[in-house]
């Protein structure tokens, strides 16, 4: 069944897609639980498009207690191939200025709770995908197209640097994030990408910049109140690059390799494989089963 091909994920302060026509809300339950909120199944652009708020309505759920798995795999079954992510972030580099935003490439791991689940398999099923460019660039050549619909500054590649939260950083955490080289720092987008190269889907982040993190010499210490002002400025910016990449996948073909990303990554053969898993993850392995 396929409800949409085009999901995105909104995160801190994007909970809604205004210019969604022809609204119906679908709750969907999956072998992980359920997600973060009912989906919002709407038309946007004439394409039939997947939103859902990451946190839930109202902001109910910590980073640590998203539920990732259940959130990704509810939009492989409802058909989806491609998600669009907004995330807010804090800067770690000069260049990039509160209200600027960032498609960053790369993520690295920061992240240590139990609870952030961030692999479908296990349970006699072992699979091991490749990771090492963990984004969709095809999909990231077109949020960078949709952002220039945008006064918006956007700084196209980098690393996204995914913590546990729900605290900020301290200064000298901050620091030693900027002598590695990361760019951006945010709280969520890790397990999301991971999950979705398992899943087959494409995906990629548009992070939108709130803050200096704490580093930055004569720059308050991030607080809630400065996130929330500056996403706020930002947010609709961002529904407007996400409608104008919704309409731009509409008429794009996809050709780029993640929708084959477990052909080669399945260790365990499928005689071996147990009942109740391939139950569990029908939606993402039933056509090697069958291959």
């Amino acid at each position: 069944m396929t409800t949409a091909k085009i999901g995105i994920i909104g995160g801190s302060g994007l909970y809604q897609m205004p210019e969604l026509k022809d609204i119906e809300e679908i709750e969907v339950e999956t072998p992980f639980g359920s997600p973060s909120d009912a989906f919002v199944i709407g038309t946007l652009e004439n394409e039939r498009v997947a939103f859902l708020p990451r946190h839930g309505k109202g902001h109910r759920f910590t980073p640590t207690e998203v539920p990732y798995r259940a959130n990704i795999y509810a939009l492989k079954l409802l058909g989806v191939e491609r998600i669009l992510s907004a995330s807010a972030v804090g800067s770690l580099q000069e260049k990039y200025a509160p209200l600027d935003m960032v498609i960053p490439d790369q993520f690295f791991d920061r992240t240590r709770a139990r609870a952030r689940e961030s692999t479908f398999f296990g349970d006699g099923i072992v699979g091991h995908i490749t990771f090492a460019y963990p984004v969709c660039s095809d999909l990231g050549d077109v949020l960078e197209e949709s952002c220039k619909v945008t006064e918006v500054k956007v700084h196209r590649g980098g690393t996204y640097l995914c913590m546990e939260g729900p605290a900020f950083s301290t200064r000298a955490e901050s620091n030693v994030y900027r002598s590695w080289g990361m760019d951006v720092i945010g709280m969520t987008n890790l397990q999301e990408a991971k999950l979705a190269r398992e899943a087959e889907i494409c995906y990629a982040t548009l992070a939108l910049v709130t803050d200096y993190d704490c580093w930055r010499p004569g720059h308050d210490a991030v607080g809630v109140d400065t996130v929330v002002e500056y996403l706020n400025k930002n947010v609709r910016k961002a529904q407007v690059i996400m409608k104008t990449a919704v309409k731009d996948l509409s008429r794009a073909e996809r050709n780029c390799k993640c929708g084959s990303a477990l052909k080669n990554a399945i260790f365990t053969p499928p005689h071996l494989w147990p009942e109740a898993t391939i139950n569990k993850l029908e939606a993402i392995i039933k056509k090697y089963a069958l291959s």
